[in-house]
């Protein structure tokens, strides 16, 4: 089989785990890694068994692909000269600063039949594979996403950072049009918003709320999603997955509520019989496989193919139109409930701050 010569452009914290991962495809040929930090992309390269390139432009001659791992503000400029060139591009998330920018990037993409994959790496999560079968036409979905702050991608906000992974993941579950949108959120340590919370209309009925915050002392990554066939827990980060489902006992036999009522009734027996007898509870064995190594493998098949991405170029775009919604409610969101109040992410904020010293 014929390898895949790729590089690896921006290799700062996530992008040094691309070019590993990549390094040791037996199928991939890593031919360089580009960075503007020499220090970093030398030592980068060196532990790939490639070459470091101080200018991407510089190894774009080599390539049959390229993964693109530099921040949100740069996605455009990079991204964009190697969808130009008709050079397949996976782009990390999300997939620009804005959906202008991000049309820009499809279009291109379009205009030389580059394959265009936007890294969003939980549709791989093995966590979230094995809980797909499980899950029933939606009714209600609830994620939330807390982590301490990283200092990394301070160039966007906690709803690009963090949330855009739920958001896509709620609109390929809901898998219908978003009818409305309502945020509010905070900026706490910097000039973007850190904290949000945001609730998603959609057109079936569906309801979505997503909680991020990027300033937390916990760390928490989980999703649930409720069917009329049931309940689907998820947990991202320790891999282990819920399903909740009414038995024929539930379905079709006398109520625990209904029993409860009657003389004599064993209550705490029928407490127990819950989750033991009318509810089914299944814990399904969710494998151990590595999110980024999949979406990697999956962008190689790509390009050797020529088949879809799971998350294109426009998939992405719908990801980001709706982080844009969410934006701009969080920016319109009055704090005392009228317009001469306080307005946006920086209620306490407004005034001219006071520096020390």
């Amino acid at each position: 089989m014929k390898q895949i010569k790729i590089a690896v452009i921006g290799v700062g914290a996530l992008g040094q785990h691309h070019a590993r991962i990549l390094a040791g495809m037996p199928d991939v040929e890593l031919v360089g890694v580009a960075d503007t930090n020499q220090e970093n992309g030398a030592r980068v390269a060196h532990n790939c068994g490639t070459e470091w390139f101080a200018d991407y432009h510089e190894v774009l001659e080599l390539v049959d692909a390229v993964s693109v791992a530099v921040p949100t503000f740069a996605h455009l400029a990079v991204a964009g000269d190697c969808l130009a060139r008709g050079i397949p591009t996976l782009v990390e998330k999300p997939l620009a600063l804005n959906a202008a920018q991000g049309g820009l990037l499809v279009k291109q993409s379009e205009n030389t039949g580059a394959i265009l994959q936007v890294g969003h790496i939980e549709r791989f999560n093995p966590a979230m594979q094995t809980a797909r079968p499980h899950i029933g036409p939606p009714k209600y979905i609830r994620g939330e996403r807390l982590s301490p702050f990283s200092f990394r991608s301070t160039d966007i906000g906690v709803t690009l950072d963090l949330m855009i992974h739920d958001i896509d993941l709620v609109l390929d579950i809901a898998a219908s049009p978003l009818v409305s949108v309502e945020a509010f959120g905070v900026n706490i340590l910097g000039n973007s918003e850190d904290a949000v919370q945001a609730r998603l209309r959609f057109e079936n009925g569906c309801v979505a709320d997503l909680t991020a915050n990027r300033v937390s002392l916990s760390v928490s990554r989980n999703m649930q999603i409720w069917s009329s066939t049931g309940f689907v827990g998820i947990d991202f980060a320790a891999r282990r997955v819920t399903s909740c489902a009414p038995s024929e006992a539930l379905l079709y036999g006398t109520s625990p509520v209904e029993r409860a009522r009657q003389p004599g009734a064993d209550i705490e027996k029928l407490k127990t019989d819950v989750f033991e007898h009318f509810i089914r509870v299944e814990n399904p064995t969710v494998p151990s496989q590595d999110a980024l190594t999949a979406e990697l493998s999956s962008f190689i098949a790509c390009v050797r193919t020529g088949q879809t991405p799971l998350v294109d170029g426009r998939t992405a775009l719908q990801s980001l139109l709706a982080a844009e919604r969410i934006l701009d409610d969080v920016a319109a969101h009055a704090w005392d409930g009228h317009s001469q109040g306080a307005i946006g992410p920086a209620p306490f904020l407004a005034g001219p701050r006071k520096l020390a010293g």
